[in-house]
């Protein structure tokens, strides 16, 4: 008895900062994809891919999330959700290795392992903030969200230079490194404080499926159209500099600073919702500055870094409102976890058209002109789901 009040007492003690590694988690969910962007086209050269190739590998992780994400209720139902993270941690090493050095097979298979295993990441990160953050969703989200963009962007400020000391199959397998590390304090944590079963459904309860619900139709659009706005960006950004004049080293850095700006409008839209009392304020806010962005690489491509900066307050913003809709509109545990599987299904699976339609539009004109136009037809349809997705009614109040 005594051991066990031991045990108790030094895991209460922990349990702060325990609690607190769900961001380190967050860590490993965007490295394997923003890594890829400024050395795709030292990947191009040496696999001889095709601008629509190109596009299909940085979609690919999209359609890996899109097809994981609905299942991933069931896993957890199987073996609860820290053990789902931990196998999704080593699943993404696993995927990242076989990525990079097992040769153009190996290219394919391990991205659409790696984002299978990101998939899971994403759906259960937001689970687990309303789980241990429930009085604070939006905050928690903020940060979560904090360390997911500062990973996503130093993946993309030292992609280049790791590709020049160890090529680009070392610069991407690289991201390996931290999801084992993760994995390993995250074994500490559920044997130190492991975290209670989630509850499940009581025998015979009625249950209103979230497919069915106007407004969890909105917070996914609201979550796809953002991610596609992100992902065309981080794909294809460094690649329309350059057809711009700008450097390589410069948009890859730029790509950074996209990122990082985003980091910043996500810590700080928290504020503006606890301030204003409302989500669709935060929503259209957050939303707005995409569409000057698109405008602005469009009609006056000779200030990038300024149109950068737009995108990135809107892509960093935009994250973290349509991850609070996540955990605020669900009711229970399961509704939430179904609510994010939706969303990020149906979401990732339109953000994957982006890039490779992105691609193609660039090839079939000859230049980056129709993209961008594209772009900015996709911010404009943000902020009316915006307004849609940021109403006062739960999920299930449409039942």
């Amino acid at each position: 008895m005594g051991q066990r009040r031991d045990g108790a007492q030094a895991a209460s003690r922990w349990t702060p900062a325990l609690v607190a590694l769900v961001f380190l988690v967050a860590l490993n969910l965007r490295p394997a994809v923003t890594s890829v962007g400024p050395v795709l086209p030292r990947m191009a050269d040496e696999l001889a891919l095709s601008e629509p190739l190109q596009g299909l590998l940085g979609a690919l992780p999209l359609l890996a999330f899109a097809v994981g994400s609905p299942l991933v209720h069931r896993l957890t139902r199987r073996t609860g959700v820290d053990v789902a993270l931990l196998l999704a941690l080593l699943l993404l090493a696993a995927g990242l290795a076989l990525r990079s050095f097992t040769g153009l097979p190996g290219l394919w298979i391990g991205t659409v392992i790696a984002g299978l295993a990101i998939a899971v990441g994403n759906v259960l990160v937001p689970v687990v903030v309303r789980r241990d953050y429930r009085s604070r969703v939006a905050v928690a989200t903020g940060f979560f969200t904090m360390f997911m963009t500062v990973a996503a962007a130093t993946a993309s400020g030292t992609a280049v230079p790791l590709a020049d000391v160890w090529g680009w199959r070392g610069a991407l397998g690289f991201w390996a490194i931290p999801a084992l590390a993760v994995a390993a304090i995250w074994i500490v944590r559920m044997r130190i404080a492991p975290s209670p079963p989630s509850p499940l459904p009581k025998p015979g309860a009625m249950t209103v499926s979230v497919w069915r619900q106007p407004t969890a139709w909105f917070v996914t659009a609201l979550m796809g159209l953002q991610s596609t706005s992100f992902y065309i960006l981080v794909t294809w950004l460094p690649t329309i500099e350059a057809a711009a004049g700008v450097r390589d080293d410069a948009a890859g850095v730029h790509l950074s600073v996209y990122q990082l700006v985003g980091t910043v409008s996500g810590l700080t839209i928290p504020l503006l919702m606890r301030r204003t009392g409302s989500l669709v304020t935060a929503a259209v806010t957050a939303s707005a500055p995409m569409l000057v962005a698109a405008l602005g690489l469009l009609l006056a491509p000779g200030l990038p870094v300024l149109w950068v900066i737009f995108a990135g307050l809107s892509s960093g913003a935009s994250l973290v409102v349509a991850l609070t809709l996540i955990g605020v509109r669900g009711r229970t545990h399961a509704e939430t976890t179904q609510l994010s599987g939706m969303a990020q299904a149906v979401g990732y699976l339109l953000a994957a058209c982006g890039p490779v339609a992105a691609g193609w539009l660039a090839q079939a004109s000859g230049g980056w002109q129709a993209p961008l136009v594209m772009l900015a037809m996709i911010a404009a349809v943000q902020v009316v789901a915006a307004v849609l997705a940021g109403g006062d009614r739960p999920v299930s109040a449409a039942a």
